[in-house]
């Protein structure tokens, strides 16, 4: 879900400073007076694709000018068609000008994003397995391009580093081994904190098991080693959630969800993804 805007508008009026700096030369050079008649716009899908981030767009130009109406005619998790009417926009001209590059952006990255979630959860729909995105996010946008993978189908994995313990191989590395490295992380954290471990071997797997851990990542793993790993896993720890992450692609990942897996998590959906093409076109304008 969308935090509050409270939180969400120091991220959005920065990035309208940036486009406008010190000022939008283009519709101030029309409207030197700053007196703009009023006009409408459309938004019209130039893609078909899974819509995601109107509210931002509205607040964009809300941050703008309070008075600028925009009434989304789609809705966030839509599919468009190409031609559709995603948007109906009217106010200022020159606030309309001002806000259009920031709002389509967004909306057509995370657009981009959620068609392409989209797409992957329709490959494993028939399975149990569920859908996970990853950090790898553009620095500043996770909090949207996590929307945006919600919005198409796919469950949030952790959003920041204090969400739950995840140790992989650096962390199991650093402590000398897994068992070690799980025996002092539950030793430092809360009680309801959940514990992750990444593995790379059937041996490992084994050990990670024995300590009951909430979820096993098995990591690039071949098939016929998935396959043991979660034989061992259901016999050994049977409440462990297992997910398989790794080299996950829209050719491949039906299969590893036939395994038996409970989560899939892959980057693809962000670092993979696309921009829906949206237009913005002034139908009118009156004084």
């Amino acid at each position: 879900m969308l935090p509050p805007f409270v939180v969400l508008d120091p991220i959005l009026e920065n990035w309208l400073r940036e486009d406008i700096g010190r000022g939008d030369r283009s519709t101030n050079g029309l409207f030197p007076d700053h007196n703009a008649p009023i006009g409408n716009a459309k938004w019209i899908a130039k893609a078909d694709g899974v819509i995601a981030g109107l509210p931002l767009a509205a607040r964009v130009f809300y941050l703008l000018d309070p008075s600028v109406k925009f009434t989304a005619i789609a809705r966030d998790g839509q599919t468009v068609k190409t031609g559709e009417l995603i948007a109906e926009i009217s106010g200022s001209l020159a606030t309309l000008l001002m806000g259009e590059r920031v709002a389509l952006n967004l909306v057509m990255r995370l657009s981009g994003i959620s068609s392409t979630t989209a797409t992957y959860v329709k490959a494993i729909a028939n399975s149990p397995a569920r859908l996970v995105d990853t950090r790898k996010t553009i620095p500043g946008m996770r909090i949207l391009e996590k929307y945006a993978t919600f919005i198409g189908g796919a469950i949030n994995h952790r959003y920041g580093l204090d969400d739950a313990v995840m140790l992989k191989d650096n962390h199991i590395a650093a402590a000398g081994g897994i068992t070690e490295a799980v025996n002092r992380v539950r030793a430092n954290i809360p009680f309801t904190t959940l514990i992750e471990v990444e593995t790379e071997t059937v041996a490992q797997v084994q050990e990670a098991a024995s300590l009951n851990v909430n979820v096993i990542m098995l990591d690039n793993m071949p098939m016929e080693m998935m396959r043991q790993a979660i034989a061992l896993i259901r016999a050994h720890s049977p409440s462990t959630k297992i997910e398989a992450s790794g080299n996950i692609t829209i050719d491949t990942i039906a299969a590893v969800a036939e395994l038996g897996m409970d989560y899939i998590s892959t980057s693809a959906m962000v670092t993979r993804s696309y921009w829906l093409d949206i237009s913005m076109r002034i139908s009118n304008a009156f004084q």
